[in-house]
């Protein structure tokens, strides 16, 4: 009965609690641009073009976007799921939802002895002071520029970057090598410290990470002269990467693991933001290059053999007789490379009407008379 009232008390509590924090529930049926009648494979379909268009790695990517409509597809993707979602919609799997509690998928069940809460899960995504995440370190930002040509064949580009990286000498342990480890009395070896804080809520018992060990639970018996028993050390280290061919100017490349390193988590990503010079003799379209040559007015007329340019260099062209203005010519194999190979080239030719003839070549012109 009194566990009841109480119960009934901090529901009502939390529900005063939630008019002082904006919660923005998504509608996972817009995101993906479907209706809630919509077939499993239509709700597929719709995320595959959704996944391609905003993919971070791709131009004009939006990581965000792709997270959101990702979170979207991996309930309406599951029948169970998408029916707990059509029920209580997208609370029941936002912050730690458990699908079936009407406070924002939170569940209320679990109170300790002695009058305190343990919410350290329940609001660790919320306020950020939950034990339980994966720590990550951060990412890495650098700009390459590449020729045009580089870009079209692909380059190996050395980076050197300073940055946090595992120490060495202890192997991100923090020890000196070859010493032994023992129990953190701060926490006695649990990784994580427990506190009780007096809210609206009443006793809210929450855990964070232990500062001494990090998390680890255990201390070395003697420090790292390196690192002084971080684990990290912060230095310079020159990374040699494989820009693939095809890459396009704007495009960003991402090398897992080559970001900051972290203590007890995984390093971050190192992102190469790709810059490619303009060339004035093509233009790209995908993996085709366009270009133009100028030819005379005999050789548009009788055909000739000309020099194209290419990205390998020149190439020999056959003009045949009779060749109009603005006719194109395809050279395959001459275009961008990629994972497919290499693209085409379309050379468009232009015939340039003559501005000086001399008396002789405007005689000779007049007695020929060309018409259409």
């Amino acid at each position: 009965m009194c566990r009841n009232i109480f119960l009934k008390n901090i529901s009502n509590t939390f529900t005063t609690f939630q008019t002082f924090t904006t919660f923005v529930p998504h509608d996972y049926y817009q995101l993906l641009g479907v209706s809630k009648s919509a077939s499993a494979d239509e709700v597929k379909a719709a995320f595959r073009k959704l996944a391609h268009q905003y993919h971070p790695d791709k131009p004009g990517g939006n990581a965000e976007k792709f997270k959101e409509i990702n979170a979207a597809y991996q309930v309406l993707g599951d029948a169970e799921k998408r029916q707990k979602y059509d029920q209580f919609g997208s609370a029941a799997f936002e912050n730690g939802g458990n699908g079936g509690s009407p406070f924002g998928g939170y569940d209320f069940s679990g109170f300790q002895q002695g009058g305190g809460v343990d919410l350290g899960e329940m609001f660790g995504d919320m306020f950020g002071f939950g034990g339980n995440r994966q720590r990550r370190g951060a990412d890495v930002r650098v700009d390459a520029e590449l020729s045009f040509k580089d870009a079209a064949f692909g380059v190996e580009r050395a980076f050197t970057l300073t940055r946090t990286l595992s120490c060495e000498r202890c192997g991100g342990t923090g020890g000196e090598p070859g010493g032994k480890m023992k129990t953190c009395d701060e926490c006695a070896g649990k990784g994580v410290k427990v506190h009780m804080q007096r809210t609206i809520l009443g006793n809210i018992q929450t855990k964070s990470a232990c500062g001494p060990c990090h998390g680890d639970g255990e201390i070395p018996e003697k420090k790292c002269t390196t690192c002084s028993s971080t684990g990290l050390d912060r230095a310079q280290k020159t990374l040699t990467v494989e820009i693939p061919a095809g890459v396009e100017d704007g495009a960003t490349l991402r090398v897992r693991g080559e970001g900051e390193a972290t203590r007890g988590g995984q390093p971050g990503d190192l992102h190469i933001r790709i810059h490619v010079e303009p060339d004035r003799r093509f233009e790209r379209e995908g993996d085709t290059l366009f270009s133009q040559e100028k030819i005379g007015f005999t050789q548009a007329a009788l055909g000739a053999k000309i020099d194209a340019q290419t990205l390998d260099g020149t190439v020999e062209l056959t003009i045949p007789p009779g060749t109009q203005g603005g006719t194109q010519f395809r050279l395959r194999g001459k275009g961008i490379g990629g994972r497919r190979g290499r693209g085409d080239q379309i050379v468009t030719v232009e015939v340039v009407t003559p501005t000086k003839l001399s008396k002789e070549q405007r005689k000779l012109l007049e007695e020929l008379d060309l018409k259409e």
